[in-house]
């Protein structure tokens, strides 16, 4: 089986195959799925496990937590440890966490589950880098779009799925499967991925000790984290105050019209690819104010028509297919840009990149339920608009 080092970035790389491609796409998309299932889900599984209202929000927090720990302190041991392993060993932890979580009939055991779902879901963070050191530079743009475009896909479906089948089975069962389709993939993995050894023998304090540094001596990666920052706060802010504006009043959309609603998001997955060869070619700087002005776009185009009506719908619809376009060309665009910095630090930079940028997300989501509970969708929707303006302003000061 091929072994990939990244001392050999320098030389003549092997091209991954398609197929190879196909697969983590795949992966990252099964994997980054199971940060999301619990979302829609929050309320049968408090009300199963006696949870009050508050402490219901701590299913969907604890995730996110977990996730945040681990790009922070997980993610960067791709620099240090064999790629294949790493990834095995996380997807293994996934899948009991899942079997965990599916058999709790208490809050702390359930807690515990929902804490490591989120931790061991980094493994789609080990696994864009490692996608990247697979194909030679001229391709690695191609690379990063197809994965993340499985990813994006695996998030935007993860909701109307678990939704879909707690309605005909129950929340438990969505954890069943998904444990189960960890187990399978994990068997998948292990035959089909070849080893990658890393280079590096610093020690993993000094591993996360040279991630400040990283951060302060690398202006890409600050620039790129923030603009994607404020492309994912506008995104998080989209996709938590839709449902509220779709289930009220003027919408009365039901939870199963509200699961539909979502999957127009799955079209904005096509910008992956296209973004990646984009940056191929040289053109990050013309995308990515493209991508910016997308996201802006979309919410302006919210503001046409009569709330409740056909052509208000039709724009939301159409404003949630422009936006995840917009922030899934930028987050491709910026991955692309700091993968070429260093194959010895690539899991690191990757790891920096989307702890920023998801705090920005999760910022964004806060700010938006807040907004929408004192101004309604016309409050939210213009600070939606102002996030991406702001990165674009931040953008016009880059060096040419």
């Amino acid at each position: 089986m091929t072994t990939f080092t990244a001392s050999a970035e320098g030389r003549s790389e092997p091209s991954a195959s398609a197929w190879t491609m196909l697969l983590l796409a795949f992966a990252c998309g099964l994997i980054a799925a199971n940060l999301y299932y619990a979302q829609p889900l929050a309320g049968p599984i408090g009300a199963a496990l006696g949870l009050s209202p508050g402490a219901t929000g701590l299913i969907v927090t604890l995730t996110q937590i977990g996730y945040g720990i681990g790009l922070l302190f997980i993610v960067p041991l791709g620099d240090l440890l064999e790629t294949r392993r790493l990834v095995l060993t996380l997807i293994g932890l996934a899948t009991l966490a899942l079997l965990a979580a599916a058999l709790s009939t208490h809050p702390l055991p359930f807690f515990a589950a929902t804490l490591c779902i989120g931790l061991a879901s980094v493994a789609v963070q080990v696994l864009v880098p490692y996608a990247a050191h697979l194909v030679p530079e001229a391709e690695r743009g191609r690379a990063v779009g197809s994965v993340v475009s499985g990813l994006m896909l695996g998030i935007m479906l993860a909701r109307p799925v678990s939704s879909f089948i707690a309605q005909f089975a129950s929340w438990h069962a969505v954890f069943f499967i998904s444990a189960a389709a960890m187990a399978l993939l994990a068997l998948v993995l292990r035959l089909a991925l070849p080893r990658r050894e890393p280079v590096s023998t610093i020690s993993y304090g000094k591993l996360l000790a040279s991630m400040v540094d990283l951060m302060r001596n690398t202006p890409v990666l600050r620039r790129r984290a923030f603009y994607q920052a404020c492309m994912f706060a506008a995104f998080s802010l989209f996709w938590t105050t839709t449902p509220l504006l779709l289930a009220g009043p003027e919408f009365r959309l039901s939870q199963g019209g509200i699961a539909l609603f979502a999957l127009a998001g799955v079209a904005g997955a096509i910008a992956s690819p296209i973004a990646g060869r984009f940056a191929d070619r040289g053109w990050s700087k013309a995308a990515t104010a493209f991508a910016m002005l997308a996201v802006a776009g979309a919410f302006l185009i919210t503001h046409i028509g009569a709330y409740g009506s056909p052509l208000a719908l039709g724009l939301l619809v159409a404003a949630g297919i422009l936006l995840d376009f917009g922030a899934t060309t930028n987050l491709v665009l910026g991955q692309r840009a700091i993968f070429v910095l260093g194959a010895e630090y690539r899991s690191r930079l990757n790891g920096l990149y989307m702890a920023t940028f998801f705090a920005g997300g999760a910022l964004g989501s806060a700010l938006g339920g807040l907004a929408f509970a004192h101004g309604g969708w016309a409050m939210a929707s213009w600070l939606g608009f102002a996030l991406p303006v702001i990165a674009l302003l931040y953008f016009c000061s880059e060096p040419k």
